[in-house]
């Protein structure tokens, strides 16, 4: 999986560079959010920028990883999606419950001032 995370602005953006994030893929992304929640992670921004297809698996699957930022008072936004991902996030419903952006920096900005001093960066 070719992923990566930084932190701008007590955000964590976990940068998916994948064209395709289906299976057997999700299990490594999946436990990479995982972790930055674990770690104390509580804003996060899925920046989807580079992907062109999702499945129903990857759909539930970032569904429950929103959960459980919301679970521990964060929260989990999705950035730079492109319009055949966008269709299936809104024809899922998923769209309606987790707030989508059009680019990383609007997301980090969604933030505004209820996040928290980063103290580290990957």
């Amino acid at each position: 999986m070719n992923l990566t995370t930084d932190c701008r602005r007590g955000v964590a953006i976990v940068h998916v560079h994948e064209a395709r994030l289906t299976y057997p893929l999700l299990t490594e992304f999946a436990g990479a959010v995982t972790s930055l929640i674990g770690g104390g992670e509580r804003h996060l921004v899925l920046d989807l920028s580079a992907v062109t297809s999702v499945d129903s698996a990857t759909i539930g699957c970032v569904m429950d990883l929103a959960r459980q930022a919301g679970a521990v008072g964060g929260a989990l936004k999705i950035a730079g999606v492109q319009t055949r991902v966008g269709t299936l996030l809104a024809m899922t419903g998923a769209a309606r419950m987790i707030e989508i952006h059009v680019d990383e920096s609007a997301a980090v900005r969604s933030f505004g001032g209820q996040v928290r001093p980063t103290r580290r960066q990957q």
